[in-house]
């Protein structure tokens, strides 16, 4: 279970973004127009016109994951500086599903950006080694729902096939993207384009 703090300035906008985290696998611990003196759960999620001071107040706090709605091309440089465990830009219109996984990967200590932000901070984009062996359609499903952090036996549950075969799946798409994690296998996915984060 991934806890989650919200910080946005007026009510309606937390009660709204409280409700679209809410489901399996997500706790919201609480709600506030300012950042806390210290990350009171594992993802701050952060709303309004300068998310970059609330970055700031959580960065002393090294166990601290983020979660911006913002659509600033120069907040990327800013989150990248601090210490965070890991970090998240989501467009604000984004839906729950989308603001949902992006916490997931911030969670996990990944950084996740919209395509258009990261394709502006990388430049012309380069097009990716293709694979020696492609995934197979399940395969793909599998890495999807590992980028969402889930573990295997939710997984199962999700595919209606067997923890076994999950693992079996997860074994093989190690072994294709040459990926000893499961951290590493979804950010080289991300960079394959097989997955968005």
């Amino acid at each position: 279970m991934t806890t989650v703090f919200v910080i946005a300035p007026t009510p309606a906008l937390r009660a709204g973004l409280q409700a679209m985290l809410a489901g399996e696998g997500l706790e919201v611990l609480g709600a506030a127009p300012a950042p806390p003196l210290a990350a009171l759960a594992e993802v701050v999620l952060v709303a309004g016109d300068d998310p970059g001071t609330a970055a700031r107040a959580l960065a002393g706090d090294e166990g601290a994951a983020l979660v911006a709605l913002s659509d600033d091309e120069r907040l990327p440089g800013l989150l990248r500086s601090l210490p965070l465990r890991g970090w998240a830009i989501v467009s604000p219109e984004a839906g729950p599903e989308e603001l949902r996984a992006a916490v997931g990967a911030a969670a996990q200590g990944l950084v996740a950006l919209p395509r258009a932000m990261a394709e502006h901070l990388s430049g012309p984009r380069a097009a990716a080694e293709p694979l020696a062996e492609p995934l197979t359609t399940r395969e793909g499903e599998v890495l999807s729902l590992l980028s969402e952090g889930l573990p295997n036996k939710q997984i199962a549950l999700r595919l209606q096939i067997s923890e076994h075969t999950v693992k079996f799946h997860i074994a093989s798409i190690f072994a294709k993207l040459g990926a000893a994690s499961r951290t590493e296998a979804v950010s080289i996915g991300a960079r394959q384009g097989l997955i968005t984060l």
